[in-house]
């Protein structure tokens, strides 16, 4: 996987002072309306797409707000909210609070976790028992207080891979978690969050506006997901677009300014300046 590595990493080179102007005379959009959830469908493990019977996604005070108040018990009931769109190449940004007490039953590891998933399958082809969409996790995470004093890192923009694979400075891995350069965050506060995705071919993370992880060579394989469609995961085939979903895994967390800069026309546009 090398060669590949270092075909995607020297592509990103070339392509990047065509992107950068484009992407300086781009449009956002915005996602989230503040005041519903038009546009997006939930699906939570357990029932199918469109159900949420616990009323888990809310809008509270104009914020996307993901909540357990109605939960016993979160029996690995994972969600995720998606938005309608696929997109290949583009440019998200949002904001995230951690809030509140995690759920009653929540993992351990679940603590202050939670996520934007990219390039995911859509919500309608996964089975009711299905834990995670195929796609790759943008990882949010809050440092736990009981760390606070020896300064345990739990650096948040982390990379998961439900169902996929990546290459990572130049080299394929199936880890399934890979940590970025980010602070860790104890409190509330909010945090501004970045990715750029261009295909199959590049994924950057930024943390309040500094880059804290890259990485490429999108593919679909491996594990880390459950019940779903096995033809929706053959080994090695390159992941070159999908939808945008938010995620719910029993802490409470809110979003706001969820806007995307959509880069595919000016991708394309590239494509065909790319030196030989």
């Amino acid at each position: 996987m090398k060669p590949h590595g270092y075909s995607a990493w020297l592509s990103m080179l070339l392509l990047s002072p065509v992107l950068a102007a484009q992407e300086n005379a781009g449009t956002w959009q915005a996602l989230f309306n503040g005041t519903d959830l038009t546009g997006w469908t939930p699906k939570i493990r357990g029932f199918e797409a469109g159900a949420d019977p616990l009323h888990t996604f809310r809008v509270e005070d104009g914020l996307l707000t993901v909540s357990y108040d109605n939960y016993e018990q979160f029996d690995n009931r994972f969600g995720h909210l998606f938005y309608a769109h696929s997109y290949s190449h583009y440019r998200l940004r949002l904001q995230y609070r951690f809030v509140g007490k995690q759920a009653p039953g929540g993992e351990p590891w679940a603590y202050k976790n939670s996520g934007v998933m990219v390039h995911s399958q859509a919500p309608q082809s996964m089975l009711a028992a299905q834990d995670f969409p195929i796609s790759v996790e943008v990882q949010f995470l809050g440092g736990h207080p009981e760390h606070a004093a020896d300064g345990t890192p739990r650096p948040t923009a982390n990379m998961c891979s439900p169902g996929t694979h990546i290459v990572f400075q130049g080299e394929f891995t199936d880890t399934h978690c890979i940590p970025s350069a980010a602070p860790t965050f104890y409190g509330d506060e909010w945090v501004s969050m970045e990715v750029l995705v261009r295909g199959s071919e590049q994924v950057v993370h930024y943390v309040n506006g500094e880059q804290v992880m890259a990485y490429g060579g999108l593919t679909t394989g491996g594990g880390v997901v459950s019940g779903h469609r096995p033809e929706l995961k053959p080994e090695g085939k390159p992941l070159t677009e999908g939808y945008i979903a938010l995620q719910s895994e029993s802490h409470p967390i809110q979003f706001r300014q969820i806007e995307i800069l959509d880069l595919a026309n000016g991708e394309a546009t590239a494509q065909s300046q790319r030196l030989p």
